[in-house]
């Protein structure tokens, strides 16, 4: 390809100048999340070839399905980019593997090619977005990452461009952690049950930055293993995302496309589709019946205490491992209000050891059980992120590095930073004051969006 990109697996994009330039998230097989997800489509060899002749790879975030280490053999030779993360953990620990990390400096531009330059804007979420330019079209690589502050700055960008092309995250739900349980042991069906059409989502984000087409992405995975395949209900599929898309302005493009930026066309690119499996954990070295050893309680009891925040909201986090109940507790105030994860010992040693609990919660196969009183968003905002952002990746516990982390963020953005901490915390209270599947919530924000739209 002369000038332009493709898009494939789940959340890579693939840009040209002459020659492969850069590759976004390269996940190019294998399974993440303790061998819960599988790409939904596989990387064809002449993708993967250009994927390996890449100069460049940039990593949004730590999720094994952006960055996934098994593909590490096919990019070892590029130079790694990275976002500005607080704590830099992403850097560090692509540097012990052997790899060619460099920091990309934040809301910056910097030239790959003489055609192509990105734009790099890390936020509080660990997360991070990717502005890539090739020569006058701009790309908008939002992956997973939702609003931190940065919206206003994406959109202002966006608007000296005439031709912008979104990829973002949509769906209908089931990329977060949504095995929930009641205390008789039910699964609670997720929001994504219900299949909300996922086009009006597409149309509005497109509105929002001014897009003149979107492609999915950031959404390409099934699930495999046996206790988690009943998750596939809840997974998007490529069928799905034009049901309900209307837009004057805006095309919604195929998830799998070559797009030359010189003729400002595009054609699709059909990957085979994985075949649905059923594999035994047991086979990710999980056996559910296996109990923790004693002093197995004790480094997963010091994990969770290590969060200053948990003791300050959670009374008990509770492990349920082989049948076998171990009640870690946080505070002396009572038990009025914990969490339960049963959890397969294999994977739960390996989340602490290594710090990623978030790989637990999105691999969807761990049983989560809320206990007393508890917001309407669940298990955020006083589980996740603290544990899995702003601790396991962003090395903040304690009060003091709390501090110093939000500091660290608010310094580079004040008023951004500001307005959108208080625009969250907003949703908080209504959340917590109305229920999200009642009418009077979709009303209020259909108005919320409604107000957005109108004061942008």
């Amino acid at each position: 390809m002369e000038l332009g990109f493709e898009t494939i697996g789940n959340a890579s994009i693939v840009c040209h100048d002459r020659r492969p330039i850069l590759v976004t998230d390269p996940w190019l097989g294998g399974s993440a999340y303790f061998g819960s997800w599988i790409l939904s489509h596989q990387v064809p060899p002449e993708q993967l070839e250009a994927i390996r002749r890449c100069e460049y790879v940039w990593y949004s975030h730590g999720h094994p399905d952006h960055l996934n280490a098994a593909s590490f053999d096919a990019i070892r030779g590029a130079k790694i980019l990275v976002p500005d993360h607080y704590g830099h953990r992403i850097f560090r620990d692509l540097q012990a593997q052997g790899l060619d990390v460099h920091v990309v400096p934040d809301r910056t531009w910097t030239p790959l090619s003489d055609r192509i330059r990105i734009q790099c804007i890390s936020d509080y979420n660990q997360d991070a977005v990717l502005l890539i330019d090739i020569d006058g079209c701009l790309l908008i690589d939002l992956n997973d990452a939702h609003d931190r502050g940065w919206d206003r700055l994406v959109r202002k960008i966006a608007a000296g461009y005439t031709r912008t092309i979104l990829l973002a995250l949509t769906g209908y739900g089931d990329a977060y952690m949504i095995n929930y349980h009641d205390e008789s042991g039910a699964f609670i069906p997720p929001v994504a049950a219900q299949r909300l059409p996922v086009g009006p989502q597409i149309a509005e984000l497109t509105r929002r930055f001014g897009a003149r087409c979107f492609v999915p992405f950031s959404s390409m995975h099934k699930y495999q293993r046996e206790d988690s395949v009943r998750m596939n209900q809840y997974v998007t599929r490529l069928e799905d995302y034009p049901i309900g898309f209307e837009s004057s302005r805006a095309e919604l493009l195929p998830a799998f496309i070559r797009y030359d930026c010189r003729n400002d066309t595009f054609e699709r690119i059909d990957p085979p589709e994985n075949p649905d499996l059923v594999v035994s954990p047991e086979e990710f070295g999980d056996d559910w019946h296996e109990r923790l050893e004693a002093a197995e309680v004790e480094k997963v009891a010091g994990y969770f205490r290590s969060f200053a925040h948990l003791e300050e909201h959670l009374d008990f986090v509770t492990l349920r491992v082989g049948g076998r109940d171990h009640v870690v507790e946080l505070a002396r105030r009572g038990f009025r209000r914990g969490i339960r994860f049963e959890v397969p010992r294999g994977s739960l040693l390996a989340a602490v050891e290594y710090e990623v609990f978030d790989d637990l919660l999105i691999g969807n196969f761990m049983k989560t059980t809320l206990h007393g009183s508890w917001p309407a968003t669940q298990i955020y905002p006083h589980f996740e992120p603290f544990v899995t952002k702003y601790g396991d990746n962003g090395r903040a516990r304690t009060s003091e590095e709390l501090a110093a982390y939000f500091q660290a963020y608010r310094r580079r953005a004040p008023l951004e930073y500001l307005l959108h901490r208080f625009e969250a915390r907003s949703r908080e209270v209504f959340r917590d004051l109305i229920p999200e599947r009642s009418p009077l919530y979709r009303i209020a924000k259909r108005s919320y969006l409604g107000l957005k739209k109108a004061y942008g």
